[in-house]
């Protein structure tokens, strides 16, 4: 028989709180620490009855899990949206304003309008449904932890399209963080369009001197 993982705690928050709340959807988002490309964002409402094995916090999920996962969130969510906020408005807004603004996006986006958002983080974006904040809710909540899937899932497959059109950065293996290799290849190759230069301000101010 097939090996069965199922955090049934995630599922049992959000169904408790759909007694008061009939529709929820939980937003997640990916990408806020990398000094290249955009941010992303997901919402993702899922039906009462709906349990998905293995579903957590996509940071405890291998990448071959995570694709899965991807899939399946998107068959069984009763709706789900993921949206972006770009390089330009990262430097424009700042990240956070960013970030905030990707989540409003992706609520936007579903479809159907939630009695509730269940916001990861600490922070609520500005949205016209009840919201809460829950610090670490892809530990939390099903529906929060499947965004988080699709989030982080569809922001690695967006940096390795950007790894074919930027091979020299060797986006696909560090998805943009700032890591060694990346800044090696900063050092190399410069500040490239889709770099968030607010983000490399020290190394762009030692480039013009």
């Amino acid at each position: 028989m097939p090996r069965v993982i199922l955090h049934k705690e995630l599922f049992d928050h959000d169904s408790s709180l759909r007694k008061t709340y009939p529709v929820i959807c939980g937003v997640d988002e990916a990408g806020r620490g990398p000094l290249a490309g955009d941010v992303y964002a997901a919402a993702v409402v899922l039906d009462d009855e709906v349990l998905i094995n293995y579903l957590n916090d996509s940071k405890k999920l291998s990448e071959s899990r995570r694709e899965k996962l991807y899939d399946e969130i998107i068959e069984k969510a009763k709706a789900y949206c993921i949206a972006t906020a770009s390089v330009a408005e990262i430097d424009k807004l700042n990240i956070l304003r960013a970030t905030m603004l990707a989540m409003k996006r992706a609520v936007e986006g579903l479809g159907v309008s939630p009695d509730m958002a269940l916001i990861d983080g600490n922070r609520l974006p500005e949205l016209d449904c009840k919201a809460q904040c829950i610090v670490k809710g892809d530990a939390v909540s099903a529906s929060i932890a499947a965004a988080s899937v699709l989030a982080k899932v569809a922001r690695d497959r967006y940096m390795k399209d950007l790894d074919k059109k930027y091979p020299e950065y060797a986006f696909a293996q560090h998805k943009g963080y700032g890591t060694k290799l990346h800044y090696e290849k900063l050092a190399q190759y410069g500040i490239s369009d889709v770099h968030r230069r607010t983000f490399l301000k020290n190394l762009e101010d030692h480039d013009e001197k």
